[in-house]
């Protein structure tokens, strides 16, 4: 039952990574890359000189670092407060539409997003009913920096969420009725038993995330950005596709795709000992 499975994982994810020699070349496609030149870590170099690298890799650490933490802090707390809800129907009509927007693709969210920002939009239009001035959310740096990670919270963070209702599932209902004779509110029932039960699946889900430090989510900051806000809204991905991809320059998008992974890699091992260790999580 295993075996198709192994086999496509391994034509689909292993041997592609032969082409990573092009990331040590200078590939040209009428070359192939068994006949293209060598070019060393020249490409990894170049990667690190050139002008726009530092801060396009900080962009891509902050807009990925804001997400993780505020992905996590979220979903936590709604599960938290979508708990305590006694109703089922609701519980369950409240879940659902928060799951909903993990089913949407960025490229219907994007056009939504950009016409409900823009100058005349919805938003903005709200803001001036009651005396604001407008804000140009998808056109200066931090509004659309806020913009990236408010959107994004907004579409996963239901999905998110089930991960921590499953862990209260759980939860051993005998504790609440233990805590409640002995004269416990609500309030410190959630805060000794029901936050206390979240914590280990909390840990391995923030550790755990730690591997994609460097995916700032292209489908998403492609289909919002525009020039305006490359100073503060460019990532690693956005940039490669914009100065790599679509100038042919193929061994340099490699070279980064490389880097990302090896960080990537270092980042997945580090968290999962970091799980082991303090949530006593493990695969194998």
């Amino acid at each position: 039952m295993l075996l198709p499975a192994a086999i496509i994982t391994f034509i689909f994810a292993y041997v592609p990574m032969s082409g990573l020699i092009m990331a040590f070349q200078d590939f040209k496609p009428y070359d192939g890359m068994f006949r293209s030149k060598l070019v060393g870590l020249e490409h990894f170099r170049f990667m690190f000189e050139y002008p726009d690298s530092k801060q396009v890799i900080w962009n891509t650490l902050i807009i990925s670092g804001l997400k993780i933490v505020f992905g996590l802090v979220v979903p936590f707390t709604f599960a938290i407060l979508l708990n305590e809800v006694r109703k089922m129907f609701f519980k369950r009509v409240v879940q659902t539409l928060v799951y909903l927007p993990h089913f949407i693709s960025w490229v219907i969210l994007g056009a939504i997003l950009t016409d409900m920002l823009g100058s005349k939009g919805i938003v903005n239009q709200l803001l001036n009913s009651i005396g604001m001035d407008s804000i140009f959310w998808l056109g200066e740096g931090n509004w659309f920096r806020f913009t990236v990670v408010v959107s994004d919270i907004w579409q996963n963070f239901g999905f998110n969420t089930i991960v921590f209702l499953a862990a209260l599932s759980g939860v051993n209902p005998s504790l609440y009725e233990a805590a409640e004779v002995d004269g416990a509110t609500r309030w410190k029932q959630t805060l000794h038993i029901t936050v206390p039960s979240m914590i280990p699946i909390a840990v391995v889900v923030g550790t755990l995330s730690l591997g994609n430090i460097l995916n700032g989510g292209f489908d998403q900051i492609f289909n919002l950005y525009n020039a305006l806000v490359y100073d503060k809204g460019d990532i690693i991905d956005t940039f490669v596709y914009r100065t790599a991809i679509l100038n042919g320059q193929y061994s340099f998008g490699t070279a980064v795709g490389l880097f990302k992974s090896i960080i990537g890699l270092v980042m997945i091992v580090f968290s999962y000992r970091m799980a082991y260790k303090y949530a006593g999580y493990r695969i194998f």
